[in-house]
């Protein structure tokens, strides 16, 4: 198994300690248990489609170097590196939570997006069902739902998702960034292989759910180059929706990816990060709204202007939605369970 990232100095932390090279200790799993008492998290980012997210894990074992959300798990005095991939928080009351949010008055059925920071199908998924929980919460009350995943997991779900789309909106979105196996490895080590996610997008289409390729992130000088082979592979499959994100490295992730590069492509290492700062005014990040998401210059520009292009080419993002987005398909909960007949 490959070694993973260390972590950055955590600013959150007065001091921190620096390890001899081949000293450090090896990174083993760890389970934490989180007894927050709330699970909803309320986006108010203009750049951003949903307003409502769930997670039910913080840290994600995928360890995709080049994760927006390391950062977040230094406010747990953990670190955006390797604590992020390996020191995991659970959330075993999610299910409950989402059922208590649910019954409040203030909910009015608004999309609920699972998840909008780490993968809720990352491997964690498969003994503790948290998301599968939530989904079955969802189902009862009839809330729309999208879900967004790398994992092949949410085949498990399958008959869960089927449900739901009969009496509510329920999207699913694959992520697959990089179609070449030995670069998706390279900056995402513990994720399925780009052809076996290809796989899911298949598996859930011909279950007859609406299912969209979410090409994020794009990575200037690693990934770019594979926009039209995974929009075609995708609409192949059945793919009917297709989203782009540009690379984003806020804080600690700059460090992380970097030197995730430098030691498993050092070849091409330099390159990509020169094109990175191409697309964010000459640095490694821009935080400002509006440009966070695309980038900026002639290369974002390119990039974007090649998958627009070939999703005009392939009918994506053209089918109509089979029934609209709506509240009125939401019916509270009841605390024992049952559904309210309001």
């Amino acid at each position: 198994m490959p070694r993973p990232v260390d972590n950055p100095p955590n600013p959150w932390n007065s001091d921190t300690v620096d390890y001899l090279e081949g000293d450090a200790p090896p990174a083993q799993l760890r389970v934490l248990q989180d007894s927050t008492r709330s699970i909803l998290s309320h986006n108010d980012s203009p750049d951003l489609g949903f307003d409502y997210s769930l997670n039910p894990y913080r840290g994600c074992f995928h360890g995709c170097t080049y994760c927006y959300a390391r950062p977040s798990h230094q406010y747990l005095d953990l670190g955006a590196g390797t604590d992020f991939e390996r020191t995991l928080v659970v959330k075993p009351n999610a299910p409950q939570l989402l059922r208590e949010a649910f019954m409040r008055p203030k909910w009015q059925g608004d999309l609920l997006l699972m998840s909008g920071v780490t993968d809720c199908y990352q491997p964690l998924e498969a003994a503790y069902k948290l998301t599968q929980g939530c989904l079955q919460v969802c189902l009862e009350a009839r809330n729309p739902v999208g879900v967004i995943t790398k994992s092949p997991l949410v085949e498990r779900d399958l008959d869960l998702l089927i449900a739901l789309h009969e009496v509510t909106t329920v999207t699913v979105s694959v992520s697959i960034p990089v179609w070449d196996l030995e670069r998706a490895r390279a900056v995402e080590p513990f994720v399925a292989s780009p052809a076996r996610r290809m796989q899911t997008i298949a598996r859930l289409a011909e279950a007859g759910l609406e299912v969209g390729i979410n090409v994020a992130p794009v990575i200037p000088g690693l990934s770019d180059s594979d926009i039209p082979t995974l929009l075609q592979r995708a609409q192949e499959a059945g793919a009917v929706r297709a989203s782009f994100i540009m690379l984003r490295l806020p804080a600690e992730v700059k460090e992380v990816f970097a030197a995730g590069l430098r030691r498993k492509l050092p070849l091409r290492a330099e390159h990509v990060l020169s094109r990175v700062r191409d697309t964010r005014g000459g640095k490694l990040y821009d935080a400002r709204f509006g440009t966070r998401m695309r980038g900026q210059g002639a290369y974002a520009e390119a990039a974007r202007a090649i998958f627009d292009t070939h999703v005009r080419r392939l009918g994506l993002n053209q089918q109509r939605r089979a029934r609209p987005l709506h509240p009125r398909t939401f019916r509270r909960p009841a605390p024992n369970g049952q559904l309210s007949l309001l």
